[in-house]
């Protein structure tokens, strides 16, 4: 009997050390990345609201297919040390694991498939492509794509509970009411505002494991 029935990662900061937007911009100028960071930034100290950056960015970057399959093996690379190990684990007793971000999907189901999490575990940003292969629109509602989202998408999931969710910034922040218990990942980044609502922080997944199963 593990203490969580289902747990929700974020994954830019948090499964990998990126922030994939991020990355994306620093393959274009130094003008347009640093107006991308600043923009990311923003959205994650809950400055502004995700969806007033999120096309903003996103037009800014216009970023290609293959730059974005790019990207999907770049968030494998640096994987935070044994998030693959934690994962299986988990899900090999029992626990249901999802990853919901504000991340592009087709980026993130490399990332998904090489930790065992099932396509449909994935719940993540789309977005459409023009005749030249290049990220136009995000498609959709995308409601992980705008502030309050991700307790959208959770309360549609219908989790079995309890529920652990782990993030690092104030989009994870908004699961606090929504789930059982929300933590604070702060391996690679630290947000004062999302430390202060969670009920535990942590640094890494070695720590994450015991509190999953209770043991």
């Amino acid at each position: 009997m593990t203490r969580f029935k289902s747990v929700i990662l974020d994954v830019d900061s948090t499964v990998s050390e990126l922030e994939g937007i991020d990355w994306l911009a620093a393959q274009r100028t130094p003008d347009v990345a640093a107006a991308v960071v600043a923009l990311t930034t923003d959205a994650m100290e809950a400055r502004v609201p995700l969806d007033a950056v999120y096309g903003r960015r996103l037009s800014l970057i216009k970023p290609t297919r293959t730059e974005i399959m790019d990207l999907a093996s770049a968030y494998i690379r640096t994987a935070l040390p044994g998030v693959r190990e934690a994962v299986s684990v988990w899900r090999d007793a029992g626990v249901r694991v999802v990853l919901v971000s504000g991340g592009l999907r087709d980026a993130l189901l490399p990332l998904s498939a090489w930790l065992g999490i099932p396509a449909l575990g994935v719940h993540a940003v789309d977005v459409d492509y023009d005749a030249t292969d290049v990220a136009v629109t995000v498609r959709g509602d995308a409601p992980l794509a705008r502030a309050g989202g991700k307790p959208e998408v959770v309360r549609r999931l219908n989790l079995p509970r309890p529920i652990l969710a782990v993030g690092d910034g104030a989009t994870d922040a908004e699961l606090v009411p929504h789930v059982d218990r929300f933590v604070a990942f702060t391996g690679v980044a630290r947000r004062e505002h999302v430390v202060a609502v969670a009920a535990d922080e942590v640094r890494s997944f070695a720590v994450l494991t015991p509190l999953v199963l209770g043991s």
